[in-house]
């Protein structure tokens, strides 16, 4: 098993000070990667449901970093780390920029970039970035990932489609990885999943939380589903990585009564759940270790390293 964490792109830890801290800190523990998420503007007023809150309400505050200029700082903080986009929303960047710009940081980190891609789910920030129309965005987000698979492989690179066109021009340097970074689609909807089984090089859904907890009697009928999906696309199933998206590592929070939560409770039960979806397919879990103190987010890194991954490699 492989464990990456998420990084702060907002508040207090948001410094360049605290953030080469956590990255340094997180790759000399063992960690495997690290997640930046994405957001560019935030809309006054927010009515689109939040998918992940069992309200709906969005947790964030109205500030970010811009996800890929974090990249390119945290790449330059790190020698081992994969860097991963925890999702980018793929509609809202020009796709030859982004391209260009996701090869720039593969080279300049030694191929460590992973894509991981969602469709967004705020209407009101596709309108402000004058993204394509919210409601074709899947279509436009896997248009937009063909592209970067073009302009990442040929020279020169052409392309024509519903969103976007370009005629033949060099887009180089092309990524360090072959064919090209890895594309993981976020998400457990059932358009994710066939997106996945079409284009993505893994899956990468959110799970373990109120709103989508995704217990392991849960998350196995999907991994069939997709592996059918894959039989259908001729692909081989086998070929997908599985990034599953845990919750909030908080060794201080007491267990919950009554059914208990993946990935809570004591060491023990956590690596318990570790070794369930192990078992299930799962290879790689991150884990949010965000905290508004430093020293408490490196404390959970430590505790992590010290008592889940020592006792699951057991």
């Amino acid at each position: 098993m492989k464990y990456g964490f998420y990084l702060p792109t907002r508040g207090e830890n948001a410094t360049p000070e605290a953030l080469a801290r956590l990255v340094a800190h997180a790759e000399a523990k063992g960690f495997h990667s690290v997640m930046i998420a994405d957001h560019v503007v935030f809309p006054v007023e927010i009515n689109s449901p939040y998918p992940y809150t069992v309200d709906g309400s969005f947790p964030g505050q109205g500030d970010a970093l811009e996800q890929l200029a974090l990249m390119s700082f945290i790449a330059a903080k790190t020698e081992r780390l994969r860097l991963v986009t925890s999702v980018m929303v793929v509609p809202h960047r020009n796709p030859l920029l982004c391209a260009k710009t996701l090869a720039t940081i593969d080279v300049l980190s030694k191929g460590r970039v992973t894509v991981g891609i969602g469709v967004g789910w705020m209407k009101e920030e596709f309108q402000a970035l004058d993204a394509p129309d919210y409601h074709k965005r899947g279509k436009a987000s896997d248009e937009y990932i063909d592209i970067f698979k073009t302009v990442w492989t040929q020279d020169p690179a052409a392309y024509e489609g519903e969103f976007y066109s370009f005629a033949p021009l060099h887009c180089l340097p092309h990524p360090v990885q072959k064919p090209h970074p890895p594309i993981w689609i976020g998400g457990h909807s059932r358009p994710a999943i066939r997106r996945t089984a079409r284009m993505g090089d893994g899956w990468h859904p959110v799970g373990a939380n109120a709103a989508v907890p995704l217990p392991p009697d849960e998350f196995a009928p999907l991994l069939s589903e997709l592996k059918q999906r894959c039989e259908e696309e001729g692909r081989n199933y086998e070929d997908i990585t599985i990034s599953f998206k845990a919750p909030v590592y908080d060794p201080g929070l007491p267990a919950a009564p009554g059914i208990r939560k993946p990935f809570s409770g004591g060491p023990d039960e956590v690596v318990e759940d570790i070794h369930t979806y192990a078992g299930l397919g799962v290879s790689e879990l991150i884990f949010d270790i965000r905290s508004p103190s430093l020293n408490q987010s490196l404390e959970r890194i430590d505790h992590f390293a010290e008592e889940i991954m020592t006792r699951a490699a057991d």
